[in-house]
């Protein structure tokens, strides 16, 4: 190594041309490498739907989820298994081992889901995929106080523009529902023609078909024949005959019922700024540039704008590119005056010409860490930025430590080239060991396991890359750069600027003239009684090292796994009682959203004058899309649950306003008040979550006796200082109307089946088919009419069909009572869970503490207390 750095220093030109050669090469690393807000990894896991529409969560749980982990159980490169059985849809999450191949594992699970022949004949298709953590880049959002269906097509419009335009590659539609014909026939009327609900969707099949009917092959060509009968408009389908007479009339669909040509029958309600909206999310795929996508999108809504049809209006919401933004702009500020400090006080100790090559040792050590990087698939995002800014706090000590001992030598009269060589070898081990010991104090984050390992990776990959770089340039590019006297430039500066350089040298010299005192006066007498008392300076320090570790062991320094970092959105997630109305949710959903409006008016008013803090609010009743995008994971859900709501303002960004986002989450809680009807109220102001602070999850045989010991560990949990927020996950479902079929529905023949699919048939509807409208599947379906399906007792009065075509009142036939279910079963390891989660208070309280306490002191006593129970910790401690 002696011999190369020698000849570098005294070879300028190749040390000039390695510096062009880094710089260069970096410059084209950044130009390739891909800009996201957050890094899109693998997670290892695998999600299994199936819907099986109108069934209940437990008979879900029984006709689907329990038949899946039996099946999956003991698969190789499983892991764990994780299910939720809602209401109309099952979600099974597979988790695989560590280094378990995705491709094989894959493939057994989808093949093991294809041989399951005993599904309810009611539930569809498996969606069998794996799990991945998609980046949102921007929402472009189309409102106006216009019908729903205008709204679509506008969105729907947007949608196709911005895919065919390659501006992004994946682009959805969000909160808005699908196509549905609806054909609703009354009871009359069935009972009049003496038809059945089936009855009327087998002859829609029938009618609505294309079908190809083979070629015709003749002596000088073919021709293809096919039926092509398949009716997409929903006034077309007023003239399908139902059942034809005698006597040759027909009696059509139009005769026995109406066809409504609209949406399906759920509860998904998007709001912005107070009116009906839809959403257009377009997300960042493969290789493509947030920063480019969030640029292009703008530039065309701006485009758009008075463009679209009469009452709708379009704009753009949730922009995560503006936070890559910011943070890009962050360190280049702090680049920026990294360079300016580093050569002030180098040229004022030391010189300018070594200061300035010190100073530029820092963008060639940045640039050039690109070309170490890109093997390892590193991207620009928000973690990245974050190391680069770690990194500019340490990457220049070996130059200035390089340089100055340079300097050093020069003082004593040696020439450039002799003190360049002489002066870079002498500390040139312990640069080396200095730069290895920083590269071994990041390397094991390198090998961190699980999904926050391959968020944390880039760390390591960077500062080790920076690092590296910083050793080469500090031993083979600056030292022949101070080896050579200075050319036409520096002369040209000192003819220029004389009077300058009089004043640096005036006060380089007095701030050299008192850094020589402090030496001399204060640390020389130091260091030498230090030398002349080994033993005091050896306990001196162990006391400071037994001083430090007590500290900590004292808990005088708090443990947070993940600090809250302020967001420009808070979001407000509502969770209303399972089977409340959408009425009720947006009544509650109003009054937050008019205390928002209370809360930013009150600090546009303190703040006197400027932009308004609030930039937006878009609410969304059925869904809560935002809190699973802010939390760690892919998180699921089934969209169109009335009792489901969240809210997200949208602030000025951090850097423009005075108050944190938790600081008006704070007044916001404060506003609004204690509110009526809300079993979860859930705010966040975070950036993004892992988790709740305190997540313990309990399995126990026997349910009533997992309740029991969830009740426990809530009145546990609240009893710490600073909690908050305490719920679990177990909530009693909506009033179910359970039917048992009696003796004498039996006695007519009837069965289970039949009872069940009749009744279905006409509150869910009996699907007749499903058609291809656009870039959406459209479900046609034979039901009662909307005022026949409002009340129980449109159930018990409605009329069943036996086989010999008798009708005879459900009462009758079946036996009806009524309880409550389960809004929604988890399960975990075969087994149903309940999860208890809390949040902490930092200002007032240590989430590591109090979870501490309850896995030592309670919940030993609490497995004591109720034989068979389990628990284990998920969230921030999983």
């Amino acid at each position: 190594m002696n011999g190369s750095i020698a000849w570098m220093a005294r070879n300028h030109v190749a040390a000039n041309l390695l510096m062009v050669f880094v710089l260069l090469t970096g410059a084209l690393g950044v130009l390739r490498m891909k800009k996201e807000t957050f890094p899109e990894i693998d997670l290892d896991q695998i999600r299994i739907q199936v819907p099986y529409p109108g069934a209940s969560p437990g008979e879900v749980e029984d006709g689907v989820v329990r038949r899946i982990e039996e099946r999956l159980t003991g698969l190789d490169g499983v892991r764990r298994i994780d299910a939720t059985a809602a209401e109309g849809m099952a979600a099974v999450t597979v988790e695989l081992e560590l280094g378990a191949d995705m491709e094989k594992v894959i493939d057994e699970v989808r093949g093991t889901i294809e041989r399951i022949d005993t599904f309810p004949s009611e539930s569809e298709r498996p969606v069998i995929k794996e799990l991945v953590r998609r980046t949102r880049v921007i929402d472009v959002v189309l409102f106006g106080d216009v019908p729903e269906g205008a709204l679509k097509v506008a969105a729907e419009e947007v949608r196709d523009d911005l895919r065919s335009s390659g501006e992004a590659s994946q682009v959805e539609l969000v909160g808005v529902r699908t196509d549905e014909i609806a054909i609703e026939v009354p009871e009359a009327a069935l009972r009049r023609h003496g038809l059945t609900l089936a009855g009327v969707a087998e002859a829609v099949r029938r009618t609505s078909l294309d079908l190809p009917g083979g070629r015709v092959k003749g002596e000088r060509e073919e021709v293809l024949v096919r039926t092509k009968g398949l009716l997409y408009d929903g006034r077309d389908y007023d003239d399908v005959v139902v059942r034809t007479g005698p006597d040759g009339t027909a009696l059509t669909v139009a005769h026995i019922g109406r066809v409504v040509d609209g949406f399906e029958d759920s509860d998904l309600i998007c709001r912005f700024q107070g009116r009906p909206a839809a959403v257009v999310g377009v997300y960042r795929t493969g290789d493509e540039s947030a920063l480019e996508i969030s640029r292009n999108v703008k530039a065309y809504v701006e485009g758009r704008q008075g463009t679209l049809p009469a009452g709708i209006d379009i704009g753009y919401v949730r922009d995560d590119a503006r936070l890559l933004r910011s943070r890009l702009d962050l360190l280049l500020r702090n680049a920026q005056v990294g360079l300016v400090l580093v050569f002030v006080c180098l040229s004022l100790f030391l010189d300018l010409r070594l200061a300035f090559w010190v100073m530029l040792g820092i963008p060639i050590s940045f640039l050039g860490s690109f070309l170490l990087i890109e093997p390892f698939d590193v991207s620009i995002n928000m973690l990245s930025l974050f190391a680069f800014i770690l990194a500019l706090g340490i990457v220049v000590d070996d130059a200035v430590v390089v340089g100055e001992n340079i300097f050093s030598h020069r003082e004593r009269g040696k020439g450039l080239v002799p003190a360049a060589v002489d002066g870079t070898l002498e500390v040139a081990k312990p640069v080396v060991f200095t730069i290895l010991t920083s590269v071994a104090a990041f390397l094991p984050l390198a090998f961190v396991d699980g999904n926050m390992g391959k968020f944390i990776v880039v760390i390591p990959v960077i500062v080790i890359s920076v690092l590296l770089l910083s050793l080469v340039e500090a031993l083979y590019i600056l030292p022949a750069h101070l080896s050579t006297r200075p050319g036409l430039p520096s002369r040209f500066l000192g003819w220029t600027l004389a009077a300058p350089l009089r004043l640096h040298r005036r006060v380089s010299g007095r701030v050299n003239a008192g850094l020589a005192w402090v030496i001399e006066r204060g640390y020389t007498p130091v260091v030498r009684r230090a030398l002349r008392n080994p033993l005091v300076t050896l306990a001196a320090g162990l006391a400071l090292m037994l001083a430090t570790t007590g500290f900590i062991a004292g808990g005088h320094i708090k443990f947070v796994f993940m600090p809250e970092i302020d967001s420009d959105w808070v979001t407000i997630a509502v969770e209303m009682p399972p089977g409340t109305t959408s009425g009720r949710t947006r009544d509650v959903v109003r009054r937050l959203e008019e205390g928002v409006m209370r809360v930013c008016d009150e600090i546009d008013e303190e703040t006197g004058g400027g932009p308004s803090i609030l930039r937006n609010v878009f609410s969304i009743i059925g869904d809560q899309p935002m809190l699973r995008r802010t939390s760690f994971g892919a998180g699921g859900g089934v969209g169109g649950q009335a009792h489901l709501a969240e809210i997200t303002i949208e602030l000025l960004p951090s850097e423009e306003r005075r108050h944190s986002s938790a600081e008006i989450v704070s007044r916001i809680r404060t506003a609004v008040g204690p509110l009526p009807g809300p079993e979860s109220l859930v705010y966040r102001a975070s950036l993004f979550s892992v988790g709740h602070a305190i997540e313990v999850q309990l399995a126990a045989p026997d349910f009533d006796m997992l309740l029991e010991a969830v009740e426990r560990l809530k009145e546990e949990i609240a009893g710490y200082p600073g909690t908050g927020e305490i719920h679990d996950s177990f909530h009693e479902g909506t009033l179910e109307m359970r039917l048992d079929l009696e003796p004498r529905g039996r006695a007519l023949g009837l069965t289970m089946a039949d009872l069940a699919a009749q009744v279905r048939h006409g509150f869910h509807g009996a699907e007749a088919l499903r058609l291809q409208r656009g870039r959406d599947d459209a479900r046609v379906v034979v039901r009662y009419p909307e005022a026949e399906r409002r009340t129980p007792g449109d159930v018990e009065s409605m009329r069943v069909r036996t086989p010999s075509g008798a009708e005879v009142p459900l009462s009758y036939a079946a036996d009806v009572s009524f309880d409550y279910g389960h809004a929604a079963v988890h399960r975990s390891g075969g087994r149903r869970v309940v999860t208890v989660t809390a949040d902490v208070d930092a200002a007032a309280a240590n989430a590591d503490e109090i979870n501490r306490d309850l896995r030592e002191r309670f919940l030993p006593g609490l497995m004591r207390d109720f034989p068979g129970l389990r628990y284990s910790y998920e969230g921030e401690q999983r």
